[in-house]
């Protein structure tokens, strides 16, 4: 289908690469003007070492002075809720204090004791993607299914909903939907996720949303509740399962990478950093706004001007790595932003690697012979959606 909306220029892909103006957007000049995906005028930061200048300097670029994407479709009572507990939201102290009362469940430590049962579930997964038989849709079958029910179960979010919760995800993240009905999606999730809340609250279980009512309830208030835990389940499941699709997708098409990692298992680190890098899929994090005049690349932004950064482009900044358009799971790829940097680097970034790490060997053990269903099939990818991704992956094997 032709959308007549046009992807502003952080959100162009050719494939899985940047668009050729956003490299020379980078390489030229830095920092260009171009629009949000919401139609308001930004600078967009592409250099590596710029974004990181962005990212880790809350008080020159903040989230909180930013307009809450929707927040023109609500009364302000309304758009308050919307905002609570939503920790890309806020800056320091306000960020810190949410922010902390997670991080113990995210801690490396933390994610290899659900090691064993990540394990499990990739491998659940990979036996009804072989019961589905050839060829299968690799994304409905196993790259979405897996960091759904990890974060479900992690979150205590029934699995048995996650029809309704994807569905509404999507239509969140897809900036080809009317702001409308993206406000709806979230106003729908946030009755979904009020119900959750109101059960913990009543009996309060061994999972995350319990922890969170047991030690903090006397701190976060019934609305910080529901949109802490309506963050988690939507960046717990869109990302990873993105990245698995896509990833896949990224090995099949350089069959050198692939026959390494399943050589060799001790490659699958490096190369799950090395995808992350390559790939991107987060195309650019909410706009901050500019507290201050700030010089960036030779270009003053002004004060109260949206700054956005693009990971994608910063990650392929030869600036940072040498032949950064290439695909080399070998070297692994220290210092990229695909997570982004500073105080509001992914609080999941343990999870999601622990669930890559499991579930790409898993993948190519249990399918040796894994394949693209039809290799002249023109993949179909979420162009428009916030989460750079498939549609769908059709293999055989």
């Amino acid at each position: 289908m032709t959308h007549a909306l046009e992807l502003p220029l952080q959100m162009r892909r050719d494939g899985f690469d940047p668009v050729e103006e956003l490299a020379r957007a980078r390489e030229e000049e830095g920092v260009v003007r171009v629009q949000t995906p919401f139609g308001l005028p930004a600078y967009l930061v592409c250099r590596h070492e710029d974004v990181r200048q962005v990212l880790s300097d809350p008080a020159r670029f903040s989230n909180a002075l930013t307009p809450f994407p929707g927040a023109g479709q609500v009364d302000a009572e309304e758009a308050a809720r919307l905002r609570a507990g939503q920790l890309i939201a806020f800056d320091p102290p306000e960020h810190t204090r949410l922010r902390r009362m997670l991080t113990g469940e995210f801690t490396v430590r933390r994610m290899r004791r659900l090691e064993p049962r990540i394990t499990e579930i990739a491998q659940m997964a990979l036996d009804d993607l072989e019961r589905a038989g050839r060829p299968a849709d690799l994304v409905a079958h196993f790259a979405l299914p897996v960091p759904s029910l990890v974060i479900c179960e992690l979150l205590g979010v029934p699995y048995a909903d996650r029809a309704e919760f994807q569905d509404r995800s999507t239509r969140m993240l897809d900036t080809s939907s009317p702001m409308g009905e993206r406000v709806a999606a979230q106003q729908e999730g946030r009755v979904y996720m009020g119900d959750l809340v109101a059960r913990a609250q009543a009996e309060p279980g061994e999972d995350m949303l319990g922890m969170l009512v047991r030690e903090h309830g006397g701190e976060l208030g019934t609305d910080e509740l529901i949109g802490i835990a309506e963050l988690l389940l939507l960046a717990g499941h869109e990302t990873t399962s993105n990245m698995l699709g896509l990833g896949t997708l990224a090995l099949l098409r350089h069959p050198d990478q692939m026959a390494l990692i399943r050589e060799d298992p001790a490659l699958v680190e490096p190369a799950v950093e090395e995808l992350l890098r390559w790939l991107s899929i987060v195309q650019a994090l909410p706009p901050r706004t500019a507290t201050v005049d700030v010089e960036i690349a030779g270009q003053v932004i002004p004060a109260g001007s949206l700054v956005i950064v693009s990971l994608p482009a910063a990650n392929r900044d030869p600036a940072f790595i040498g032949a950064p358009e290439t695909l080399d799971i070998s070297r692994g790829a220290v210092g990229h932003v695909a997570f982004g940097h500073g105080v509001h680097h992914c609080l999941g970034a343990p999870l999601a690697r622990m669930e890559m790490r499991i579930a790409f060997p898993a993948l190519l053990r249990r399918f040796p012979g894994l394949a693209l269903a039809d290799p002249d099939e023109e993949a179909i990818f979420r162009a428009f959606s916030i989460v750079y991704g498939l549609k769908s992956l059709r293999v055989t094997w």
